[in-house]
């Protein structure tokens, strides 16, 4: 029997938690566990698939009601389930430096058959699925059926949407699997689809469909997307903010400098032109949105910060 997750405990979160909560929760989380914070920890990584799952659930609607619903029947239901069933297209693995990150249990795919975007079957084009269903409606024989077009779930990390990658899925199982290799373009936004043509199923002879990857861009640590830009907070002294100064932006080439200009107040935003991410279409990049935070000094000052402090506040400033 399939071990029951409790996915609100993972994130810390109540049964009565809204969409907004969950969110906040499951970016909090993100940024701590995420591989690129945490790189070369197992557990760390066990840990981010773990939340993701857990957002996969409860950021849906549907899967939330359905997860919800289960409850305590869970017992029950898991000795019945016989567990996750695989469609007609066989099963699919997506592989990342050869581990699966689709990151999806045997809970999950016991509850929502198969993982995200799983290749259950369903209903071919002609209303009775396929071959059959041809000849019902049509009263006579149809030429080969159909491929059936699969999908399934990428995550994708910035660096990754920058500079564009590659995807092995492995389709059916036994000696009738194979592997197909998928380039994924730079520049690809949360909940694209890459298709690969004719690598999908193919059925009695005839010919195969598509496979798509759906895909699935991870949070950043230090990165908010803003369609093809990239917004991140830059913090100062004061004293820059006041007089002026340089500082150090981080992109994801590798950090600039740019200078501040005096008298520079807290939430000004600073746009490094092309140094966001690709443009799927028209070329070029997005850009860099910096906003200017200020540190304002700690309570322990040195006698001598405290009298110039003493000072401005004579002059009323």
């Amino acid at each position: 029997m399939v071990d029951y997750k409790d996915y609100y405990k993972i994130l810390g979160v109540p049964k009565t938690a809204t969409d907004k909560e969950v969110k906040a929760a499951f970016r909090k989380l993100a940024r701590k566990h995420h591989p690129d914070v945490n790189k070369g920890d197992p557990k760390a990584e066990a840990k981010f698939k773990e939340i993701n799952e857990a957002n996969e659930v409860l950021s849906d609607p549907e899967k939330r009601k359905r997860y919800d619903h289960l409850g305590s029947d869970w017992a029950s239901y898991g000795r019945t389930a016989g567990g996750p069933r695989p469609g007609r297209g066989g099963g699919v693995r997506v592989e990342y430096g050869g581990d699966d990150v689709s990151g999806f249990s045997d809970f999950f795919k016991t509850i929502f058959g198969g993982g995200a975007g799983g290749f259950g079957g369903g209903a071919g084009p002609f209303g009775g699925g396929g071959q059959e269903g041809f000849e019902e409606m049509f009263g006579r024989p149809a030429g080969p059926p159909p491929g059936q077009d699969l999908e399934t779930t990428v995550d994708l990390t910035l660096d990754e949407v920058l500079r564009g990658t590659t995807r092995t899925v492995q389709i059916g199982e036994g000696r009738d699997a194979r592997k197909v290799e998928v380039r994924i373009p730079p520049g690809v936004r949360d909940g694209s689809r890459v298709r690969a043509a004719g690598e999908g199923v193919g059925r009695s002879g005839g010919p195969r469909g598509h496979l798509y990857l759906r895909v699935r861009v991870l949070p950043h640590p230090t990165f908010e997307r803003r369609g093809d830009d990239l917004a991140v907070s830059v913090a100062v002294p004061l004293t820059t903010a006041v007089l002026g100064g340089e500082v150090t932006v981080p992109t994801l080439d590798g950090p600039l400098g740019i200078k501040v200009p005096p008298g520079s107040r807290p939430g000004r935003v600073f746009r490094l032109r092309n140094h966001g991410l690709p443009k799927l279409e028209g070329g070029g990049r997005g850009d860099i949105l910096a906003t200017l935070g200020v540190e304002l000094p700690g309570a322990d000052l040195t006698p001598r910060e405290r009298e110039l402090f003493e000072e401005l506040r004579k002059l009323g400033r």
